[in-house]
């Protein structure tokens, strides 16, 4: 069975740090293409970064600076680390796998494309 796993979110005041883990099962991230998203309260899921094909990774504009993506092929898990967050960083952060293959190869990183949702990790910044 597919299982995605995240953990590592907690509550940090403004400016931390976090480092967010997805560890998975049922599939090998090292054939697959992997996103970090998130949902804030009040807005849409939104993309932050993901690995397209032979691991290039790839970064939102926005979410660029603040935010690294990384992984471990052996342990099947993929990593995001944040730093100088803010409260509007606040939200439930998930990762999930590219199912159409779409930006994998180089496309859009849209939701739409993506599936096997974790369960997702809460993060909340106080000011």
């Amino acid at each position: 069975a597919v299982l995605l796993l995240e953990s590592g979110g907690g509550s940090v005041q403004a400016g931390g740090s976090l480092k967010l883990s997805c560890v998975v099962s049922g599939f090998s991230i090292g054939v697959h293409c992997m996103g970090w998203f998130r949902q804030v309260p009040g807005k849409e899921r939104e993309g932050i970064a993901g690995f397209r094909r032979y691991g290039t990774m790839f970064y939102v504009d926005s979410m660029k600076g603040r935010f690294t993506i990384s992984r471990d092929v052996a342990k099947n898990t993929v990593y995001l680390e944040m730093s100088d967050l803010k409260p509007d960083d606040t939200g439930i952060y998930y990762c999930a796998r590219d199912l159409r293959n779409s930006f994998c190869g180089g496309g859009y990183f849209s939701v739409a494309d993506f599936g096997d949702w974790g369960q997702g990790t809460q993060v909340s910044v106080s000011s």
